[in-house]
């Protein structure tokens, strides 16, 4: 499972008050939507958007207002180095550190950094990693419960690699351990989170059938000790809309020996096949706000993934309205596993 930003419109009506920041060569990070990039003067060229999530990375791209990169890596050298880079605040403080290291990389000498993002989001703590690389940041605006800071680091340019953010640890679950790669912002790093470890708990009880995939892959913890717990099960396929949640299921295969496609996407692409089983413990969180909005669009998809008499397996935390909705969308279930704080649920298609 990974995790995901807010909708970000507070922090993007709060940087559109102060377009005069965004001046030069632009990049942004973060950017969740194209409104912001229409404003900008005509005849500037295109800005760069960097972004994590590959729904809006599609839109943007759709949009033929910038150029887009998916995923945290130094862009192509014709694009280098820019003048500005606006950049949105993430949940996690982590990210923001490599975020600002990638920033700092794209600046040409005098280059400026822009941070934006919602009070209640941690816009304060961020300010100051932001005083970190300059310690004259300033705050320039307040507005729509959001701050807006302007940043000129004294140390610029340089080179920027993902890999160097890289961690490792291992994860064993039903006596099965597997080594898992982690990356700063991916959900639940350095550790087995407990709704996956109770979803592992009932794939060791009741064994999966291949094909399978895993939606919302995270790390890739799931289709990795599948395949180190039952090595005839075949790959394990793995989706999730997080860049690093796809550089890391691929790392941790890897390392695995494990196998199956790994693909970046916003939900269940229509070109995937039919599967036995398909696996998930969906994200819920939308910033700071509870949303399930994207596992119940995943839900309605399911169905047409799976084969006859194929099952999901979901883990979800107890007052999350999944049952429901699973009997709608997928068919007869039942609870495989229950506590005070989790549910794991079996729903299977009419053979």
């Amino acid at each position: 499972m990974s995790e995901y930003v807010s909708d970000g419109l507070n922090a993007v009506s709060a940087l559109s008050r102060n377009l005069d920041l965004l001046t030069g060569r632009v990049a942004f990070i973060g950017l969740p939507s194209s409104g912001l990039l229409a404003q900008l003067q005509a005849g500037d060229e295109r800005p760069l958007v960097i972004s994590e999530h590959a729904g809006v990375a599609s839109r943007l791209q759709s949009s033929g207002l910038c150029h887009v990169q998916f995923g945290y890596r130094m862009p192509e050298p014709a694009l280098l180095p820019m003048d500005t880079v606006a950049l949105f605040v993430p949940k996690s403080r982590q990210a923001l550190t490599m975020q600002l290291a990638l920033a700092s990389a794209m600046l040409a000498r005098g280059g400026r950094i822009v941070l934006v993002g919602e009070k209640r989001e941690g816009v304060a703590g961020a300010s100051r990693q932001l005083g970190a690389l300059d310690p004259d940041a300033r705050k320039v605006d307040s507005a729509r419960h959001c701050q807006v800071w302007l940043a000129a680091p004294a140390t610029v340019g340089g080179g920027f690699d993902i890999t160097s953010w890289l961690t490792w640890h291992e994860v064993t679950a039903a006596g099965t351990t597997v080594s898992v790669a982690g990356l700063p912002g991916i959900f639940s790093e350095g550790r087995l989170d407990e709704g996956t470890g109770r979803l592992l708990d009932t794939l060791a009880e009741v064994p999966p059938q291949g094909p399978v995939l895993d939606l919302a892959c995270g790390a890739g913890v799931i289709g990795t000790w599948l395949q180190a717990r039952y090595p005839g099960l075949g790959p394990v396929d793995a989706v999730d809309v997080q860049a690093q949640a796809v550089a890391c299921t691929r790392h941790t295969y890897e390392a695995n020996n494990a196998g199956g496609q790994v693909i970046a996407s916003d939900g269940l692409p229509e070109s995937l096949g039919r599967y036995r089983t398909l696996v998930t413990n969906p994200p819920f969180h939308s910033g700071v706000r509870t949303d399930t909005s994207m596992t119940e669009g995943f839900l309605r998809q399911a169905r047409a993934h799976l084969q006859p008499g194929g099952e999901l397996r979901l883990v979800a935390n107890r007052f999350l309205p999944y049952q429901p909705l699973l009997e709608r969308c997928v068919g007869a279930s039942q609870v495989l596993f229950e506590d005070r704080k989790f549910a794991v649920y079996q729903a299977r298609v009419r053979s």
